[in-house]
Protein backbone atom coordinates (compact mmCIF):
# COMPACT_ATOMS: atom_id res chain seq x y z
CA UNK A 1 0.00 0.00 0.00
CA UNK A 2 1.56 3.34 -0.62
CA UNK A 3 0.85 5.93 1.44
CA UNK A 4 0.83 9.79 0.55
CA UNK A 5 2.95 11.96 2.30
CA UNK A 6 1.54 15.31 3.94
CA UNK A 7 3.08 18.32 1.49
CA UNK A 8 5.06 20.37 4.29
CA UNK A 9 4.06 23.90 4.92
CA UNK A 10 7.00 24.52 2.96
CA UNK A 11 5.83 23.23 0.11
CA UNK A 12 2.47 25.28 0.37
CA UNK A 13 4.34 28.91 0.69
CA UNK A 14 6.47 28.06 -2.25
CA UNK A 15 3.00 26.81 -4.24
CA UNK A 16 1.29 30.37 -2.93
CA UNK A 17 4.65 32.46 -4.35
CA UNK A 18 3.62 30.44 -7.52
CA UNK A 19 0.42 31.36 -7.61
CA UNK A 20 1.26 35.24 -6.87
CA UNK A 21 3.89 35.41 -9.49
CA UNK A 22 1.20 33.45 -12.03
CA UNK A 23 -1.22 36.27 -10.99
CA UNK A 24 1.27 39.21 -11.67
CA UNK A 25 2.34 37.39 -15.08
CA UNK A 26 -1.13 37.42 -15.66
CA UNK A 27 -1.82 41.40 -14.53
CA UNK A 28 -4.93 41.94 -16.94
CA UNK A 29 -6.90 38.83 -15.57
CA UNK A 30 -6.23 40.38 -12.29
CA UNK A 31 -6.98 43.33 -12.43
CA UNK A 32 -10.54 42.28 -14.49
CA UNK A 33 -11.10 39.57 -11.81
CA UNK A 34 -10.25 40.89 -8.67
CA UNK A 35 -13.13 43.70 -9.58
CA UNK A 36 -16.46 43.50 -8.52
CA UNK A 37 -18.95 40.41 -7.00
CA UNK A 38 -17.86 37.76 -7.04
CA UNK A 39 -14.48 38.28 -7.66
CA UNK A 40 -12.27 35.53 -5.88
CA UNK A 41 -14.95 32.64 -7.44
CA UNK A 42 -13.68 33.75 -10.67
CA UNK A 43 -10.46 34.17 -9.87
CA UNK A 44 -10.43 30.53 -8.77
CA UNK A 45 -11.82 29.37 -11.66
CA UNK A 46 -9.33 31.44 -13.93
CA UNK A 47 -6.07 29.73 -11.92
CA UNK A 48 -7.39 25.92 -11.85
CA UNK A 49 -8.02 26.50 -15.70
CA UNK A 50 -4.46 27.81 -16.16
CA UNK A 51 -2.99 25.29 -14.13
CA UNK A 52 -4.74 22.45 -15.46
CA UNK A 53 -3.46 23.64 -18.89
CA UNK A 54 0.32 23.02 -17.79
CA UNK A 55 -0.62 19.70 -16.06
CA UNK A 56 -0.15 20.68 -12.54
CA UNK A 57 -2.35 20.24 -9.47
CA UNK A 58 -3.13 22.97 -7.27
CA UNK A 59 -5.75 22.59 -4.20
CA UNK A 60 -8.22 25.29 -3.58
CA UNK A 61 -6.83 26.30 -0.09
CA UNK A 62 -3.05 27.19 -1.78
CA UNK A 63 -4.76 28.74 -4.85
CA UNK A 64 -6.84 30.97 -2.20
CA UNK A 65 -3.57 32.09 0.14
CA UNK A 66 -1.95 33.16 -3.12
CA UNK A 67 -5.03 35.41 -4.04
CA UNK A 68 -4.95 36.48 -0.41
CA UNK A 69 -0.88 37.38 -0.43
CA UNK A 70 -1.48 39.32 -3.34
CA UNK A 71 -4.16 41.36 -1.95
CA UNK A 72 -1.96 41.88 1.06
CA UNK A 73 0.98 42.45 -0.84
CA UNK A 74 2.79 39.68 1.37
CA UNK A 75 5.32 38.40 -1.45
CA UNK A 76 5.97 41.71 -2.93
CA UNK A 77 9.36 42.91 -2.42
CA UNK A 78 9.96 46.39 -0.63
CA UNK A 79 13.00 48.27 -0.89
CA UNK A 80 15.42 48.60 1.97
CA UNK A 81 15.31 52.39 2.94
CA UNK A 82 18.11 54.23 2.32
CA UNK A 83 21.01 54.06 4.80
CA UNK A 84 24.79 53.99 5.64
CA UNK A 85 24.39 50.48 5.62
CA UNK A 86 22.67 50.50 1.77
CA UNK A 87 25.29 52.92 0.87
CA UNK A 88 28.38 50.74 1.92
CA UNK A 89 26.29 47.72 0.58
CA UNK A 90 26.50 49.65 -3.50
CA UNK A 91 29.80 50.62 -2.87
CA UNK A 92 30.65 47.26 -2.01
CA UNK A 93 28.57 45.53 -5.05
CA UNK A 94 29.99 48.16 -7.48
CA UNK A 95 33.89 47.31 -6.76
CA UNK A 96 34.02 46.07 -10.13
CA UNK A 97 34.20 49.48 -11.08
CA UNK A 98 36.55 51.21 -8.88
CA UNK A 99 38.52 48.42 -7.29
CA UNK A 100 41.42 48.88 -9.88
CA UNK A 101 41.67 52.42 -10.19
CA UNK A 102 41.73 52.86 -6.48
CA UNK A 103 44.20 49.99 -5.75
CA UNK A 104 46.53 51.25 -8.31
CA UNK A 105 45.93 54.67 -6.61
CA UNK A 106 46.59 53.26 -3.22
CA UNK A 107 49.50 51.08 -4.33
CA UNK A 108 51.49 54.14 -5.78
CA UNK A 109 50.48 55.99 -2.81
CA UNK A 110 51.59 53.31 -0.18
CA UNK A 111 54.70 53.46 -2.45
CA UNK A 112 55.60 57.42 -1.96
CA UNK A 113 54.32 56.85 1.72
CA UNK A 114 56.80 54.35 2.39
CA UNK A 115 59.63 56.81 0.33
CA UNK A 116 58.99 59.53 2.22
CA UNK A 117 58.96 57.46 5.58
CA UNK A 118 62.51 55.87 4.69
CA UNK A 119 63.67 59.15 3.31
CA UNK A 120 62.66 61.76 5.57
CA UNK A 121 61.04 60.58 8.68
CA UNK A 122 63.06 57.68 10.19
CA UNK A 123 66.44 59.28 9.41
CA UNK A 124 64.73 62.13 11.45
CA UNK A 125 63.78 59.79 13.91
CA UNK A 126 67.29 58.56 14.27
CA UNK A 127 68.42 61.63 14.46
CA UNK A 128 66.53 62.72 17.66
CA UNK A 129 67.15 59.38 19.40
CA UNK A 130 70.87 60.30 18.82
CA UNK A 131 70.97 63.83 19.90
CA UNK A 132 71.63 62.76 23.60
CA UNK A 133 74.79 60.54 22.48
CA UNK A 134 75.72 63.41 19.78
CA UNK A 135 75.81 66.35 22.59
CA UNK A 136 77.99 63.99 24.86
CA UNK A 137 80.23 63.35 22.33
CA UNK A 138 80.84 66.67 21.19
CA UNK A 139 81.03 67.90 25.11
CA UNK A 140 83.63 65.33 25.73
CA UNK A 141 85.65 66.25 22.50
CA UNK A 142 86.07 70.01 23.53
CA UNK A 143 86.82 68.98 27.33
CA UNK A 144 89.46 67.00 26.00
CA UNK A 145 91.51 68.51 23.88
CA UNK A 146 90.94 72.31 25.03
CA UNK A 147 93.54 74.21 26.94
CA UNK A 148 91.42 77.12 28.11
CA UNK A 149 88.81 77.32 30.89
CA UNK A 150 86.35 79.42 29.38
CA UNK A 151 85.88 77.48 26.48
CA UNK A 152 85.03 74.70 28.81
CA UNK A 153 82.73 76.36 30.45
CA UNK A 154 80.86 77.93 26.97
CA UNK A 155 80.77 73.85 26.17
CA UNK A 156 79.02 73.27 29.51
CA UNK A 157 76.14 76.00 28.96
CA UNK A 158 75.93 74.76 25.14
CA UNK A 159 75.59 71.03 26.11
CA UNK A 160 72.73 72.32 29.20
CA UNK A 161 71.20 74.51 26.67
CA UNK A 162 70.95 71.61 24.26
CA UNK A 163 69.57 68.86 26.69
CA UNK A 164 67.29 71.29 27.70
CA UNK A 165 65.68 71.51 24.69
CA UNK A 166 65.78 67.76 23.79
CA UNK A 167 63.69 67.66 26.75
CA UNK A 168 61.15 70.13 25.63
CA UNK A 169 61.59 68.56 22.22
CA UNK A 170 62.56 71.40 20.57
CA UNK A 171 65.14 69.04 18.67
CA UNK A 172 65.72 72.24 16.02
CA UNK A 173 67.39 74.27 18.82
CA UNK A 174 69.13 71.15 19.92
CA UNK A 175 70.36 70.18 16.45
CA UNK A 176 71.58 74.20 15.92
CA UNK A 177 73.30 74.05 19.70
CA UNK A 178 75.15 71.13 18.39
CA UNK A 179 76.28 71.97 15.41
CA UNK A 180 77.64 75.33 17.36
CA UNK A 181 79.74 73.00 19.73
CA UNK A 182 80.85 70.38 16.69
CA UNK A 183 82.36 74.01 15.02
CA UNK A 184 84.03 74.81 18.50
CA UNK A 185 85.69 71.47 18.50
CA UNK A 186 86.66 71.38 15.05
CA UNK A 187 88.72 75.00 15.50
CA UNK A 188 90.38 73.98 18.80
CA UNK A 189 91.43 70.68 17.06
CA UNK A 190 93.18 73.07 14.35
CA UNK A 191 97.05 74.08 13.89
CA UNK A 192 98.40 76.94 11.70
CA UNK A 193 100.55 80.10 10.91
CA UNK A 194 99.08 83.37 9.58
CA UNK A 195 100.98 84.36 7.29
CA UNK A 196 100.93 87.72 5.50
CA UNK A 197 100.24 87.01 1.44
CA UNK A 198 103.71 87.61 -1.00
CA UNK A 199 103.07 86.91 -4.34
CA UNK A 200 104.10 88.79 -7.95
CA UNK A 201 101.11 91.31 -8.95
CA UNK A 202 99.05 90.41 -5.79
CA UNK A 203 98.36 92.84 -2.72
CA UNK A 204 99.94 92.11 0.75
CA UNK A 205 98.10 95.32 2.38
CA UNK A 206 95.12 97.06 1.68
CA UNK A 207 93.77 100.63 2.95
CA UNK A 208 89.81 101.46 3.23
CA UNK A 209 87.36 104.52 4.43
CA UNK A 210 84.96 102.77 6.92
CA UNK A 211 81.68 103.26 5.94
CA UNK A 212 81.06 105.49 8.62
CA UNK A 213 83.57 107.48 8.43
CA UNK A 214 84.39 108.50 4.66
CA UNK A 215 87.68 110.59 5.65
CA UNK A 216 89.46 107.91 8.29
CA UNK A 217 91.59 105.10 7.12
CA UNK A 218 91.95 101.56 8.13
CA UNK A 219 95.04 99.36 7.31
CA UNK A 220 94.60 95.65 6.71
CA UNK A 221 97.06 92.93 6.14
CA UNK A 222 96.21 90.06 3.90
CA UNK A 223 96.82 87.32 5.24
CA UNK A 224 96.40 83.52 5.07
CA UNK A 225 96.05 80.38 7.27
CA UNK A 226 98.55 77.46 6.16
CA UNK A 227 98.90 74.20 8.28
CA UNK A 228 102.40 72.62 9.57
CA UNK A 229 102.24 71.43 5.82
CA UNK A 230 102.30 74.42 4.28
CA UNK A 231 98.63 73.94 2.59
CA UNK A 232 96.48 76.88 2.76
CA UNK A 233 93.29 76.01 4.83
CA UNK A 234 90.05 77.68 4.55
CA UNK A 235 88.39 79.23 7.04
CA UNK A 236 85.38 81.00 8.50
CA UNK A 237 85.61 84.63 8.31
CA UNK A 238 83.52 87.70 9.65
CA UNK A 239 83.78 91.06 7.96
CA UNK A 240 83.48 93.56 10.40
CA UNK A 241 82.16 96.38 7.72
CA UNK A 242 79.09 94.28 7.17
CA UNK A 243 78.86 91.42 10.00
CA UNK A 244 78.88 89.02 7.10
CA UNK A 245 80.33 85.28 7.46
CA UNK A 246 82.64 83.85 4.96
CA UNK A 247 85.04 80.88 4.27
CA UNK A 248 87.62 82.53 2.70
CA UNK A 249 91.60 80.82 2.35
CA UNK A 250 92.82 84.98 2.47
CA UNK A 251 90.97 87.96 4.14
CA UNK A 252 92.04 90.98 5.79
CA UNK A 253 93.65 91.28 8.96
CA UNK A 254 93.58 95.24 10.70
CA UNK A 255 96.48 96.47 11.80
CA UNK A 256 97.66 100.36 12.54
CA UNK A 257 99.38 102.43 10.22
CA UNK A 258 102.58 101.84 11.27
CA UNK A 259 102.42 98.17 11.31
CA UNK A 260 100.91 98.54 7.62
CA UNK A 261 103.88 100.39 6.38
CA UNK A 262 106.55 98.48 7.58
CA UNK A 263 105.24 95.81 5.94
CA UNK A 264 105.09 97.62 2.83
CA UNK A 265 108.57 98.63 2.70
CA UNK A 266 109.94 95.47 4.11
CA UNK A 267 108.28 93.61 0.76
CA UNK A 268 109.26 97.40 -1.84
CA UNK A 269 112.95 96.86 -1.63
CA UNK A 270 113.43 92.77 -3.04
CA UNK A 271 109.21 91.82 -3.43
CA UNK A 272 109.87 90.05 -0.42
CA UNK A 273 108.38 89.91 2.93
CA UNK A 274 110.91 89.12 5.59
CA UNK A 275 108.66 89.04 8.68
CA UNK A 276 105.36 87.04 7.28
CA UNK A 277 104.64 85.21 10.03
CA UNK A 278 102.24 87.10 11.70
CA UNK A 279 100.47 85.29 14.29
CA UNK A 280 100.49 81.30 15.41
CA UNK A 281 96.99 79.44 16.33
CA UNK A 282 98.00 76.22 18.69
CA UNK A 283 95.41 73.02 19.20
CA UNK A 284 93.53 73.67 22.12
CA UNK A 285 93.07 77.40 21.61
CA UNK A 286 90.20 79.06 19.29
CA UNK A 287 91.83 82.41 18.66
CA UNK A 288 95.58 82.67 17.08
CA UNK A 289 98.34 85.12 19.06
CA UNK A 290 99.63 87.77 17.00
CA UNK A 291 103.18 88.84 17.07
CA UNK A 292 102.09 92.50 15.86
CA UNK A 293 99.51 95.09 16.79
CA UNK A 294 96.26 94.31 15.66
CA UNK A 295 92.67 94.30 16.87
CA UNK A 296 92.06 90.94 15.29
CA UNK A 297 89.13 92.80 12.93
CA UNK A 298 88.89 91.49 9.47
CA UNK A 299 87.65 91.91 6.36
CA UNK A 300 86.58 89.41 3.41
CA UNK A 301 86.47 91.72 0.50
CA UNK A 302 88.43 94.63 -0.93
Amino acid sequence: MVIEREKAPLEDLMAAMDVVDTLRHQQSITERELDGEGRRERMLARLRKLYAAQGIEVPDRVLEEGIDALEQERFKYQPVKPSWRTKVAHVWVGRSRWGKPVGFLTVIACLFYAYYFFSEVLPERNLRASLPDKVNSVFSGIVAVAKNSEVIDQAKASSAKAYRAIDQKNYAEAEMAVANMQAVKTQLGLEYRIRIISKPNQNSGVWRNPPNNPGGKNYYLIVEAVDNDNRALELTIVNQENNKVARKKSWGLRVNEETFYKVASDKSDDGIIQANIVGNKEVGYLKPVYNIPTSGATITEW
